[in-house]
């Protein structure tokens, strides 16, 4: 069922980094994103995959994770994501992307949560420096990276609380709560606030 996918898609940040994410399931993935929605049909998004050890470790320094998690800088060696995809919108073809790499995302996303895996969007990304490790030419626009890998952390979703706080947090277990507002808050009428 859709929505129970929906519900197991959350955002992983710790993996059991030792079980490989075989580069043929990265491409099926990125096969689900071929079939996803595109602005205009334009389809200018491109994808660098990484199922390489070596190269994982050049992509991981130039992702930031978890910005509610100040005193936390990321998974620790063990618990770094197997995978990563990598978006890219090709500006030979668009000089804007709208929402395609969103689409796209959770599109890759849902498939590997049907597949057993887990992963998260990264937007924080240093461009700059990742595009010198992987030698990504100018004409690509780097929007994206969704690290991948078997998750090694449960992850709770609940209904915001009282006080409104929409932060995610870890409780002492090291469970993941992630708060989410009510679909009465949601939906509104027109007119209506």
């Amino acid at each position: 069922m859709i929505e129970d996918l929906i519900k197991a898609n959350r955002s992983f940040r710790r993996f059991y980094q030792e079980r490989p994410v075989e580069e043929s399931v990265l491409r099926e993935l990125v096969g689900l994103a071929r079939f996803s929605p595109s602005g205009a049909n334009l389809q200018p998004l491109k994808f660098i995959l990484s199922a390489d050890p070596e190269q994982n470790a050049r992509i991981y320094p130039t992702l930031a994770w978890a910005g509610y998690l100040r005193d936390w800088p990321g998974p620790e060696e063990g618990e770094r994501p197997s995978a990563y995809i990598i978006l890219l919108g090709d500006t030979q073809i668009s000089k804007q992307f709208g929402c395609d790499h969103g689409i796209a995302a959770q599109s890759i996303l849902l498939g590997a949560v049907e597949k057993g895996l887990g992963g998260c969007m990264i937007g924080s990304i240093e461009r700059k420096r990742l595009r010198e490790i992987l030698a990504i030419p100018e004409r690509y626009e780097i929007l994206l990276v969704i690290a991948l890998g078997y998750p090694k952390e449960k992850v709770v979703l609940e209904d915001v609380g009282p006080d409104g706080d929409i932060k995610y947090y870890r409780d002492s277990e090291g469970v993941h709560h992630v708060p989410k507002r009510t679909l009465d808050e949601l939906i509104i009428k027109p007119g209506g606030a």
